[in-house]
């Protein structure tokens, strides 16, 4: 009797644990679906059939073609990304406040300063800063002299899932991302990247 007892538990313990694996599972789908339907601009998806018109990548990364995008920089002049078609770029995502974007950012302007190879484009995620006013002593504290655009909606940089700051992508001179870096960069390892490009 006890054995039987044993038994029918072990059966209930297991049911439970297949219940919950189920459930749990789809409510992660339903939290997938719900992100998809969210990426797609308001007004766009089909409630019937289940699709959107504009579906955006859930991550961009190595392999992936760089997305456009249009921004503006500290000068108030408005750059795209598609400006710099055939040409090899370093697309870096930094704030003000964060040390390791501090870190590199010598370096970057070293590499601007040394060749003319390829474009670095920072993307500052200015809704992250105190003040707009912080870039600018910031450019000027390290006499920074390449491209800064603003991302004062953070819209790109969720575009590109840079939730990480500093990240960087470097972009070949067809489009495609060649590298994705989460975290900071150095001069050495800018060059690098660049000539796996040529």
């Amino acid at each position: 009797m006890r054995n039987w007892i044993l038994i029918i538990g072990a059966m209930l313990l297991a049911g439970w644990a297949i219940f919950d694996f189920v459930a749990n599972n789809q409510s992660k789908d339903e939290i997938i679906a719900e992100g998809f339907q969210n990426e797609v601009s308001k007004g766009e998806w089909d409630e019937q059939t289940g699709t959107g018109k504009q579906v955006k990548q859930l991550s961009i990364g190595k392999g992936d073609v760089a997305p456009d995008f249009e921004l503006v920089t500290t000068e108030g002049d408005t750059v795209n990304l598609s400006d710099f078609n055939g040409e090899k770029v370093l697309l870096n995502f930094w704030a003000t406040w964060c040390p390791p974007c501090r870190n590199e950012m010598p370096d970057m302007q070293t590499y601007h300063e040394t060749t003319d190879d390829a474009v670095i484009l920072a993307v500052n995620i200015t809704e992250s800063e105190r003040k707009v006013e912080d870039v600018d002593e910031f450019l000027d504290e390290f006499g920074i002299t390449f491209a800064v655009l603003l991302d004062e909606k953070t819209s790109v940089a969720n575009l590109y899932t840079a939730h990480v700051m500093p990240t960087s992508y470097f972009i070949d001179s067809n489009g495609i991302i060649q590298e994705k870096v989460m975290g900071e960069i150095n001069l050495d390892f800018i060059e690098k990247q660049f000539k796996k490009m040529d």
